[in-house]
């Protein structure tokens, strides 16, 4: 991320503390602020430490500026614990929560922001794509890693590419359902990653929900969607397949052992809904693709 682009969406506090810890910008993945705490910054996979604390007034200062001085406007996004910001960054937020009916209303006494930047790397699919094809035909593939470990950078390059299409193969329609903003990084239904020409992005709407309302108002040839996990998934999911659609989806996982093992994901490898699955280790490297019996395609290779 260039300098000025950060200018632009922080306060002078923030530029402040990223110039007392000299971390490049190009290469910051995130940025953590708590009340009377030190604000750490993870930069190439490197913590970093301000010498001073954070204040409650100097944390609802950062955060009424990141929100443009509407937090109201973005209500809808602080109930699920997160804002937008532009150029695909978001914000996670921590604090008190207000309950209607059992449910988060919104949130108060905020005290932890977790400022996370997006991070393109185009190109990262290229050795891929074409092992999840099988005499041209897309198959259905889910991506599997630990938590940070570049499984939604790899499905955001996946995506450019199958919208875009190449000398091969024709560009295909693709429909993202973003729950969370982290596919496409939309601020005010604009995507901010470049996710292909051909893409079109359900922002902020729950997963089950969004893949059926693409399915039905867009006709996608191609459904991606971000850590599956849940029964409303899986039920979707199969619907999408019934429609003709080809799907692409991530999940947090190290092995087909222990995906089989969780109640849901269980279900769907023993449905057959997947026809690869793709482990990835530290960093986006392939680890190993796996055909829908579990037998391994190839190990190894570069990643994002």
């Amino acid at each position: 991320m260039k300098y000025d682009e950060l200018a632009s969406i922080f306060p002078k506090l923030l530029q402040e503390v990223l110039e007392e810890l000299q971390v490049d910008t190009k290469e910051l993945q995130e940025l953590r602020i708590r009340v009377e705490r030190p604000v750490l910054a993870v930069c190439q996979n490197r913590e970093y430490r301000s010498k001073t604390a954070v204040k409650r007034g100097e944390l609802q200062e950062i955060l009424a500026y990141l929100s443009n001085y509407s937090l109201y406007a973005y209500e809808d996004e602080v109930r699920c614990g997160f804002l937008s910001l532009p150029g695909g960054h978001r914000v996670g937020i921590s604090g008190r929560t207000v309950l209607k009916d059992g449910k988060v209303r919104t949130m108060t006494d905020i005290s932890s922001l977790n400022i996370r930047f997006a991070h393109e790397v185009k190109g990262c699919a290229n050795g891929l794509l074409s092992r999840l094809r099988k005499d041209g035909r897309l198959l259905h593939t889910l991506i599997a890693s630990a938590p940070g470990h570049g499984k939604t950078t790899l499905l955001r390059d996946c995506i450019r590419q199958i919208s875009d299409g190449d000398e091969r193969y024709p560009g295909m329609t693709v429909g993202v359902v973003d729950e969370r903003s982290e596919i496409a990084g939309s601020f005010r239904g604009i995507p901010g990653n470049d996710v292909g020409m051909r893409t079109d992005v359900l922002d902020g709407c729950p997963k089950a929900e969004g893949m059926l309302l693409l399915i039905r108002s867009m006709a996608p040839k191609v459904v991606a969607v971000d850590e599956i996990g849940s029964r409303e998934d899986m039920a979707a999911l199969a619907q999408a397949i019934n429609c003709g659609c080809v799907l692409l989806a991530t999940v947090h996982g190290s092995s087909l052992k222990e995906l089989t093992s969780r109640p849901v994901l269980g279900e769907m490898v023993q449905a057959g809904l997947f026809e690869r699955y793709v482990f990835l280790a530290g960093q986006g490297q392939i680890h190993q693709i796996l055909e829908r019996t579990g037998k391994p395609l190839e190990a190894g290779g570069a990643g994002c």
